[in-house]
């Protein structure tokens, strides 16, 4: 393996590992609650059926008729009590109701100061996952600086390959600030 092969290899592990935290924080947020109903509100949530605890969303499937509604409709209808407890268990903070076959959750609307917190709530997520992608690109840039230690790549090449180590953090903490912006404008939605 030549050089540059070995130093491209770096980065793009380290792109696909940032892609992966960028990504991560896209379903933090994608978690908090914003007055809207969405699946991924209660897909991962944890139901005790059948002896074993497993997420709702392979025991159910999960609709949004209406902004603020979220239906829940369980494959098998004897798991509907156990898809209910683990939804009041939660902290969704929802009260669920159910026909026998299918379980509604209505959303209320967020109140201003609840809007507040969440806000603080997400900006906490984006900056966890900016230290996740700069944790990324130090970890690239010591096996950067190793492999020139070890004569493995040149003094140029190191320092080619961490302005694009540099470029792609920036890029990648970029997308962060975006989805951050865009899940904090939808907070603040009324």
């Amino acid at each position: 393996m030549s050089d540059d092969e070995l130093a491209t290899l770096v980065l793009d592990e380290t792109r696909d590992r940032m892609d992966k935290a960028v990504d991560h924080t896209r379903g933090e947020f994608a978690a908090v609650r914003s007055g809207r109903a969405t699946a991924a509100l209660v897909e991962h949530l944890r139901v005790d059926i059948y002896g074993s605890e497993v997420e709702l969303r392979t025991v159910a499937g999960l609709s949004v008729p209406e902004p603020r509604m979220l239906v829940i409709s369980p494959y098998d209808k004897s798991t509907v009590p156990a898809i209910e407890k683990a939804i009041r268990t939660s902290d969704l903070g929802i009260n669920p109701s159910n026909d026998g076959t299918v379980i509604r959750l209505t959303f209320p609307p967020l109140t201003e100061e609840r809007r507040r917190e969440l806000v603080k709530v997400v900006r906490h997520k984006a900056e966890e996952g900016r230290v996740a992608v700069r944790n990324l690109r130090r970890t690239a840039r010591h096996e950067l600086e190793g492999f020139e230690h070890d004569g493995a790549i040149s003094a140029d090449e190191l320092e080619r390959q961490e302005r694009e180590l540099d470029k792609l953090t920036h890029d990648m903490v970029t997308a962060v600030d975006k989805l951050l912006a865009h899940k904090e404008q939808e907070l603040l939605e009324i």
